[in-house]
């Protein structure tokens, strides 16, 4: 069993699509006077991105991982981008609340991936 470099390569685009999307879907709310149309084409725009990465992640990633395992590495992925993203960008603060619901979900991910 000699190293892979599949995981890496999934994750890491995982990572990309997840923070394309993440600005896709929530980068406008800090411009609200913008006509909805308009965000509406950016978000579009920006989610091409996302997809570009997202398709050869899961082309890549599966059969190194099964699907129910890369749509786990994915969720996580997201909830990790949007806390940086939401605290960073957003100017949000994190409750500990959303810490422990995050928590049970990382808790899910362990029973994905334990045999």
């Amino acid at each position: 069993m000699g190293f892979s470099a599949t995981p890496f390569i999934t994750i890491g685009l995982l990572i990309l699509s997840n923070v394309f999307m993440t600005f896709a879907w929530y980068g406008h709310l800090k411009f609200e006077s913008k006509p909805l149309y308009l965000v509406i084409l950016v978000s579009w725009g920006i989610a091409l991105f996302e997809y570009c990465a997202q398709v050869p992640a899961n082309r890549i990633g599966y059969g190194y991982f099964n699907a129910a395992q890369l749509k786990t590495i994915q969720e996580i992925i997201t909830l990790s981008v949007f806390v940086v993203f939401s605290v960073f960008y957003l100017g949000e603060a994190i409750h500990w609340k959303q810490i422990i619901g995050f928590g049970f979900i990382a808790l899910g991910a362990f029973f994905i991936f334990t045999k």
